[in-house]
């Protein structure tokens, strides 16, 4: 709890976190777990984020905006430069950074290139996040904690926490909260009370169909799809106290063989991508769905400046 200032009133803090991190770095599991709600798309395929996205911490006390960003990586298309760019743009406009740091895996030249980037952005607070603790054991996190700390001392950054945490099992989800908001400036309430994120849910939606499309496919898939949705509106003539959401999306692959493995033998696989995003809207949006989903080819789309604006990047 946010201590009161000099004078005995109460002091409301407000402002913007991010997490940042290789690929797959467990940073918007973590948002999701902070927030106490599915704001985020989660799998277990590197590079699934590709907005950024705000969570929204409401407190008596506070205001917390969480920020998930991409992972910041090498890349290798058009795409990868626009997320990359979307991550350096993110740093400059938070109050605070943390860098999250898988347990099961040691810091490696991934990890050293993004402290070392971080480090030429001096506004922001830094702070280490040891993610994924549930996967190791006491000893091998003590290791991991001590190379964080290395790590900060060899790049020359000062981290003002290393914080273990495993979203998973909600371990110091809550200490790492309120290391956060501590670091917030005083100010207002951002947003509308009850209000986890302020993107559209034209987006929120379009992000759960890629979740469920990339569950289950090959290794070298993931990147190549891209999720728009068409149009979404109640279906007109129904009782109020029965409603039903239609949602026309469509799924685009990179080519045609993409698509086979999309659509699965009989459409089985798209069946089954549909029923899962269908039920993750609903939990999401609390209305029945009927979903309408295609797949469609946009040839190299991630290396495509003309295709990349009309998918959204």
């Amino acid at each position: 709890m946010t201590a009161p200032s000099e004078d005995g009133r109460a002091i409301h803090r407000s402002g913007f976190a991010c997490f940042v991190g290789r690929p797959n770095a467990g940073k918007s599991t973590l948002t999701n777990a902070i927030v106490g709600a599915k704001v985020a798309i989660t799998s277990s395929k590197p590079q699934t984020t590709r907005t950024v996205v705000r969570g929204i911490v409401h407190r008596p006390d506070a205001q917390l905006i969480l920020v998930d960003t991409p992972g910041l990586h090498r890349p290798r298309t058009l795409l990868g430069e626009r997320l990359n760019d979307l991550v350096h743009g993110t740093w400059s406009e938070v109050d605070v950074v943390a860098v999250c740091f898988p347990a099961n895996e040691k810091p490696g030249p991934g990890d050293r290139f993004l402290v070392n980037e971080l480090a030429k952005v001096k506004r922001p607070t830094k702070i280490a996040v040891a993610t994924k603790t549930d996967l190791v054991s006491p000893q091998e996190l003590g290791a991991h904690l001590l190379a964080i700390d290395a790590l900060g001392r060899e790049t020359g950054t000062d981290w003002a926490e290393i914080v273990p945490v495993s979203a998973k099992n909600g371990d110091q989800v809550d200490l790492l909260t309120d290391l956060l908001v501590d670091r917030m400036p005083e100010g207002p309430h951002l947003y509308p009370d009850g209000e986890l994120t302020d993107a559209p849910e034209e987006v929120l939606v379009a992000e759960l169909i890629r979740e469920a499309a990339l569950e289950g496919v090959h290794d070298e898939l993931p990147h190549s799809i891209a999720v728009i949705v068409e149009e979404m509106a109640l279906k007109e003539g129904r009782p109020a106290d029965k409603p039903l959401l239609l949602i026309h999306a469509n799924l685009f692959v990179e080519r045609d063989s993409q698509k086979g493995i999309v659509i699965g033998h009989k459409g089985a696989r798209l069946r089954e991508v549909g029923t899962e995003a269908r039920k993750q809207i609903q939990n999401l949006l609390g209305t029945p769905v009927y979903l309408d989903l295609h797949v469609k080819i946009a040839k190299d789309w991630q290396r495509d400046p003309r295709q990349l604006r009309r998918l959204g990047f």
